[in-house]
């Protein structure tokens, strides 16, 4: 399933940019352009973001503060994981629910998109979708904790990343003659 869900935004990414880029050009360069263009990518990247949240979850790439929870001992960062993954799914359900319904008056009302030939609720589906897809990775991270396999709720590091990207580039840029060249210090 992830490589589906990779695929799906790369996909929709590339679509976008494709369809951005096209737009610009057909306005710029022959004065014309799709009618139906801006609300198509606007569509396109709800459903990208709406896939990305739940892909988030699974490779652990979300932000967080968590300096707190890092200097707690172990069990208590298994406890708190597990309050992050429940209080996230609270919300999750809560969105899949609301989601759900909107949808649904969307579909029974038959509204169509303003300049796309599509219901509106079509388009939409993204929503109920997307908190679905977030409600299970958010299980899925809750389960990993419970049993063990995860100690917390995981969360990108960029500045252990950083750090860690600054050493490494020393250490190989530096070299034998300590990242003073080619030549020997004098």
């Amino acid at each position: 399933m992830g490589y589906l869900e990779e695929g799906a935004i790369a996909f929709l990414l590339a679509f976008m940019t494709l369809l951005t880029f096209v737009q610009v050009v057909l306005r710029y360069v022959f004065d014309t352009g799709f009618v139906w263009a801006l609300e198509l990518t606007t569509y396109l990247f709800a459903w990208m973001v709406l896939l990305g949240m739940s892909y988030g979850i699974k490779v652990g790439s979300h932000l967080g503060v968590d300096v707190l929870v890092r200097y707690m001992p172990q069990r208590w960062q298994r406890i708190v994981g597990v309050i992050a993954v429940l209080l996230g799914m609270v919300y999750a359900g809560l969105l899949l629910f609301g989601s759900y319904e909107y949808v649904d008056k969307m579909h029974t009302i038959s509204v169509e998109a303003e300049d796309l030939p599509i219901q509106r609720w079509v388009l939409l589906l993204c929503l109920p979708i997307g908190y679905a897809l977030l409600l299970f990775r958010l299980g899925q991270a809750g389960w990993r904790i419970v049993t063990g396999e995860q100690q917390g709720f995981r969360l990108a590091d960029e500045a252990k990343e950083a750090i860690q990207s600054l050493h490494g580039a020393s250490a190989t840029d530096a070299g034998p003659n300590g990242g003073h060249g080619g030549s020997p210090r004098r």
